[in-house]
């Protein structure tokens, strides 16, 4: 947990549509994790501002309907596990982000949808889907 100078809130958006087609071609997908606007992330939390991170509270809406609503206590592996392992295969440097997962509920978004989400009450994003 020395490692850690703090925190943030990411979501890491698909396009299904380009995930769906490459795989049936036999292609990699990287494109549908990696179009622009594919990963907002919040403004960054200093580790001292949050006591537990093992207990808090990840939350999106769509339209202002809850879509996912977990807790960090249910990570399948710890934070310091991830780091551990994460950083025998890469060189891990100050001001790297690693994306945790994310709570069940994922679904679909189209254009003209309202997405808010948020790190317990911490922080917040709300943002449009600009294109599906």
């Amino acid at each position: 947990m020395g490692y850690i100078a703090g925190y943030c809130l990411a979501l890491d958006m698909t396009a299904r549509d380009f995930q769906d087609e490459a795989k049936k071609k036999g292609q990699p997908w990287s494109l549908a994790k990696g179009f622009d606007t594919s990963c907002p992330v919040s403004g960054f939390i200093d580790k001292s501002q949050i006591t537990d991170p093992s207990n808090l509270q990840l939350w999106l809406k769509v339209n202002n309907e809850m879509k996912q609503n977990g807790n960090t206590h249910d990570m399948i592996f710890s934070v310091p596990h991830l780091i551990s392992y994460i950083s025998r295969y890469f060189k891990l440097e100050e001001g790297d982000v690693i994306l945790t997962g994310t709570p069940e509920g994922v679904g679909p978004v189209k254009k003209g949808d309202i997405i808010e989400a948020g790190l317990g009450d911490m922080v917040t994003m709300k943002f449009p889907v600009e294109q599906s």
